[in-house]
């Protein structure tokens, strides 16, 4: 099998390499120090600095034409082909960098889905203000009632003359406290079966009855958000897809997500990280690296990673052969996050009492970022669709299992 690239994908690599180099040093620092070791902190209400790196970051992007390498050129993306982006999440991973700036949601799933599914009107007025940062996203999901079972929720949206009006909750909401606009799945007939009579609309974040609430993590950052709803008015207009029939829309853009889930975290450049700590530290009497237990939990974790790269490998393969992605892209999604928590819990194990410090302890290691990242690890796991949901997707609809 030729991993290999041809000279002219080569040459892209090593043009976006120094570019993303250039550019992230002269704003995060050499390395992405100043990611303090997280790329969720810049998305922290609290901190306005980290927030206009962020956006600066994205905007550099947006003029170098990086932002959106998968979108068609129609719509002001790159027009990449596969192999391309693929080059691209290597490259942006590599360094620990965010694969598409300020506007994760908008460009990796929300864009794509309105593509797919919106209106002509709704495409011209969001998809370019998408790649500029002019409108940032928020996706409104998850309520306290209706994580995981996503059908569940009961947030209503009762149509009045030419508007919708909404009322209720939603929990998790990444990014809401930034936000100019959101996708918010509705209930909108109480009577219809609970994957029935749900609703995909488009919400201006500005719009008056709507409150932001940040929760703070036990990071200590505050990226995620209640968010709630008192009578707010939304145009008919910004409804996606038909009425009550949203839950068709909303599968559409979990799937862009999950096609890019097992490759928005970079497992490979912590396991790198990894194995330099064990060079620098002891366990139990002896340098690190020279503990037979120590060495073959790093072996394992330079092999899961491996094998997960060749597993996107072959997604790229089946990609390039014109086949549509389906439920396996669950696999990439449930192993990565799943390898980034068994790498951060060995990393505690690693440095014992060192391991509870933070960034602003006496003693602290690397400025106390193997602590952050313990403490976030574990939901990655729920993000994008729990584990055990993972699970059951990859059990029924690829290992054709019956239900349990």
């Amino acid at each position: 099998m030729d991993f290999s690239y041809t000279p002219s994908q080569e040459s892209f690599r090593a043009e976006l390499r120094t570019w993303l180099e250039t550019n992230s040093g002269e704003i995060f620092g050499r390395g992405g120090e100043g990611l303090g070791g997280s790329t969720a902190s810049l998305l922290d209400v609290r901190d306005d600095g980290r927030w206009k790196q962020m956006l600066d970051y994205h905007r550099r992007l947006y003029r170098s034409g990086y932002v959106a390498l998968h979108w068609p050129k129609e719509w002001g993306g790159g027009g990449a082909d596969l192999v391309e982006q693929s080059i691209y999440q290597d490259e942006v991973l590599r360094l620990g960098l965010p694969l598409y700036g300020a506007n994760q949601l908008a460009i990796d799933r929300i864009g794509p889905t309105i593509m797919l599914m919106g209106t002509n009107e709704q495409k011209q007025r969001h998809l370019q203000p998408m790649l500029t940062g002019e409108q940032i996203w928020c996706q409104g999901y998850s309520e306290p009632n209706a994580g995981s079972d996503l059908a569940g929720i009961q947030t209503r949206a009762v149509v009045e003359g030419d508007s919708f009006v909404v009322n209720g909750q939603k929990v998790w909401t990444s990014l809401a406290q930034r936000s100019d606009w959101q996708v918010l799945l509705v209930r909108t007939d109480p009577e219809a079966p609970k994957h029935k009579g749900i609703s995909y609309l488009l919400v201006d974040m500005h719009t008056p009855g709507i409150t932001v609430r940040p929760l703070v993590q036990m990071t200590g950052e505050a990226g995620f958000n209640e968010v709630f709803y008192d009578n707010v008015r939304v145009p008919k207009e910004n409804l996606v897809g038909e009425l009550n029939q949203g839950w068709q829309v909303s599968i559409a853009t979990l799937m862009f997500e999950r096609v890019s889930g097992g490759t928005r975290h970079p497992v490979e450049r912590t396991i790198n990280e990894l194995v330099e700590l064990a060079r620098q530290v002891d366990f139990q009497g002896v340098p690190a690296q020279q503990d037979p237990y120590v060495r073959q939990k790093l072996a394992a974790f330079v092999s899961d990673a491996r094998c997960l790269r060749l597993s996107r490998y072959r997604s790229l393969t089946s990609q390039l052969k014109g086949k549509v992605p389906g439920p396996e892209s669950s696999f990439g999604k449930l192993f990565a996050t799943e390898l980034n928590l068994r790498v951060a819990m060995f990393a505690d194990e690693l440095l014992g009492p060192y391991g509870l410090l933070e960034s602003d302890s006496l003693g602290a290691v690397e400025s106390g970022k193997w602590t952050h990242r313990t403490l976030a690890a574990r939901g990655l796991t729920i993000a994008a669709g729990s584990s055990e949901i993972q699970h059951n997707i990859i059990g029924e609809r690829v290992l054709k299992l019956p239900k349990g």
